[in-house]
């Protein structure tokens, strides 16, 4: 569930695909991609563009059911592959760590308490990393509450990844 060339320029790191994603084989490619890409405005020629923009899950399979939706990405996938793949990525400008899998992943001690935390303090870690919530539509609620993603976090998010595709 990689998309990647050496020459993009926008790594996004999820957690690990859906069911639909799996069988399809074609990462973000349902309604949480429908809604990622809307948040990046980006049409699907470009956000499938490996030249321009990298894919890489925290884990590489779909982990199967739980009570309350997917299970966890499996653990051993990021630490074994994760660093190998991001050294070939040396023109990205921009990591989007989508969700709290990646976030704790890569921000490690740095990220806040929570998701919510970590993507409200989303300025701290740029220009390196840009943190978001999954773009699921089991977030709406989470959208919802938090109405300063929209209004804060969307322009700062579209204006960093055009300034990286357009080094």
């Amino acid at each position: 569930m990689i998309r990647a060339h050496s020459a993009a320029r926008v790594l996004i790191i999820g957690q690990a695909p859906g069911a639909k994603v799996h069988e399809s084989g074609v990462p973000w490619q349902d309604a949480s991609g429908r809604q990622l890409r809307g948040w990046l405005r980006m049409d699907e020629t470009t956000f499938y563009d490996e030249k321009r923009v990298a894919l890489m899950p925290m884990g590489f399979c779909y982990p199967g059911k739980g009570k309350s939706g997917d299970l966890p990405p499996r653990p051993e996938c990021a630490p074994l592959w994760h660093e190998r793949l991001r050294k070939r990525l040396k023109q990205v400008r921009l990591t989007l760590l989508i969700g709290q899998y990646s976030q704790a992943y890569y921000l490690g001690k740095n990220a806040g308490e929570n998701l919510t935390e970590t993507v409200r303090t989303f300025r701290q870690y740029l220009p390196e990393f840009l943190p978001m919530p999954h773009p699921s539509p089991r977030n709406r609620f989470w959208l919802t509450k938090n109405p300063w993603f929209a209004s804060e976090l969307l322009p700062v998010l579209q204006s960093a990844v055009t300034a990286a595709l357009d080094e």
